[in-house]
């Protein structure tokens, strides 16, 4: 092979001699060659991917659906299209987590071989096979399966990124979480807790058992509790959803205290929310409180480092619901519709 090592799909017994080794050329995976809703996603046979020098490839067990890949499927905002595909998306596969088994190893990749069972991130992850680099994958938790470590890698990777980094939390802190119930929000409550901070989730009223289980300390309905109008002022608040105003973020904030936005689906169609953040970090030198933003990366470090919470049971997996591969568009449906209790999975 020209980048490195396959696994034969046959097994091979003590003293016999070794089988010729063959893959498939052809794989099934959903395709878009448009930017638009979910009925632009369809189930094709398309080639198996190649591997750089620096990459594996993965036979996809699971992959998760996250807000990222909503939006590379929509083409919003316009602005990602920049990067993606002003067209159409450069890469007509979608889907970036996913967890699986190697089975073929580029040349230059020393950390991983032929049949270790991985989770990350990956290259067109609604397919039977992926590529994916080296640096963006890590070993598979054994306490769980392959639904519950392809949800990991994006959400997990931008809450860590936003309490530690941005956030610089630290234990006895006073944190509010605003989308508590979402895809972010459900590992934020949990890496919270782990950091020992005092958490209160905002949810819609039928998610807040949800955000309970994951070890809130309080939980508000969004619908009936205003955060900045209550007693209560934190020294962190993670914005993932619900498009506060600054001045209320202010309100809520202790004079000392950090702001993350993260996220957020309103804004108009060329920049969504980057306009917001864009202001909330033009407005923070002047203020005592801090305002940032995150732009979350996977890499193999935080993989790692969440695959020990995960080992260790302080941080588990929520998934909601899981779809066959070929039902990929009606996953996104049930995700556009905004009734996810943590996460989506899609099954291969």
């Amino acid at each position: 092979m020209t980048y490195g090592q396959q696994a034969a799909e046959t097994p091979i017994s003590a003293g016999s001699p070794a089988p010729e080794i063959t893959m498939p050329t052809m794989m099934r995976a959903i395709v878009q060659e448009v930017y638009g809703s979910a009925d632009v996603l369809h189930l094709e046979q398309i080639p198996k991917p190649n591997i750089a020098e620096n990459e594996v490839l993965v036979r996809v067990h699971a992959a998760g659906l996250d807000r990222g890949t909503w939006h590379v499927t929509r083409g919003l905002p316009y602005a990602l299209r920049l990067a993606f595909g002003v067209r159409a998306p450069k890469n007509p596969v979608p889907g970036l987590d996913l967890a699986g088994t190697v089975v073929m190893v580029g040349a230059a990749v020393t950390r991983f071989a032929v049949g270790d069972q991985v989770f990350g991130v990956g290259k067109g992850s609604f397919a039977e096979y992926a590529a994916a680099r080296e640096s963006q994958l890590a070993l598979k938790p054994a306490n769980i399966g392959f639904e519950q470590a392809s949800v990991v890698p994006v959400s997990a990777c931008t809450a860590l990124q936003a309490l530690r980094a941005a956030g610089q939390i630290t234990p006895g802190q006073k944190v509010l979480i605003l989308g508590a119930s979402g895809g972010v929000g459900s590992y934020a409550v949990q890496l919270a807790k782990a950091a020992g901070a005092e958490v209160t989730g905002v949810c819609s009223a039928v998610k807040m058992d949800l955000v309970r289980s994951l070890g809130a300390d309080h939980v508000l309905d969004y619908a009936k509790q205003d955060f900045a109008d209550g007693p209560e002022h934190y020294d962190l608040i993670l914005d993932i959803a619900g498009n506060p105003t600054l001045a209320r973020l202010r309100k809520a904030l202790t004079p000392t205290g950090t702001a993350v936005i993260t996220g957020g689906e309103e804004g108009g169609s060329w920049t969504g929310s980057i306009d917001r953040q864009f202001r909330a970090l033009a407005l923070s030198p002047f203020i005592s409180q801090r305002f940032t933003m995150v732009m979350a990366t996977q890499g193999a470090a935080d993989l790692e480092h969440l695959a020990g919470l995960i080992h260790a049971g302080a941080l588990t997996p929520t998934v909601d619901r899981s779809y066959p591969l070929e039902q990929v568009p009606d996953a996104m449906r049930y995700f556009d519709a905004g009734k996810v209790r943590g996460k989506v999975a899609i099954t291969i």
